[in-house]
């Protein structure tokens, strides 16, 4: 099992940043990869971004060369640097990590309870 929590949203104005993290505790379970996801009111729930255990990473078009994900692995935190936000990037943003119980060797994956972002003036 994989707890993960996010941390680090809420109220910006448009040009602004913020800094979202994701701390991931658990036992017995390698991380294969992890990514932000965001989800705005009447909407679906999209990939933002996504850093895998290599150290590749990718991003959805709408915040190419704005938003850098990375991690610290030695603190077990993935890390969304979001920087000129737009109002349309206000949604709540969900981590989620991808990996493989060490004990069963089954493939899974963990949500965290997300953490909203609000851009506006």
């Amino acid at each position: 099992q994989v707890h993960l929590v996010e941390s680090g949203g809420g109220l910006v104005q448009p040009g602004g940043s913020l800094i979202l993290s994701c701390v991931a505790s658990g036992v017995d379970f390698t991380i294969n990869a992890t990514g932000w996801y965001r989800q705005a009111p009447g909407k679906q729930r999209e990939l933002v971004a996504v850093i895998t255990s290599g150290g590749s990473t990718n991003y959805a078009d709408s915040v190419k060369g704005r938003f850098t994900i990375s991690r610290d692995n030695a603190k077990g935190t993935v890390y969304l640097q979001m920087n000129s936000l737009k109002p349309e990037d206000t949604a709540t943003y969900y981590c989620n990590t991808v990996g493989t119980d060490e004990t069963t060797l089954a493939s899974s994956d963990f949500w965290g309870q997300g953490t909203q972002v609000t851009v506006s003036s």
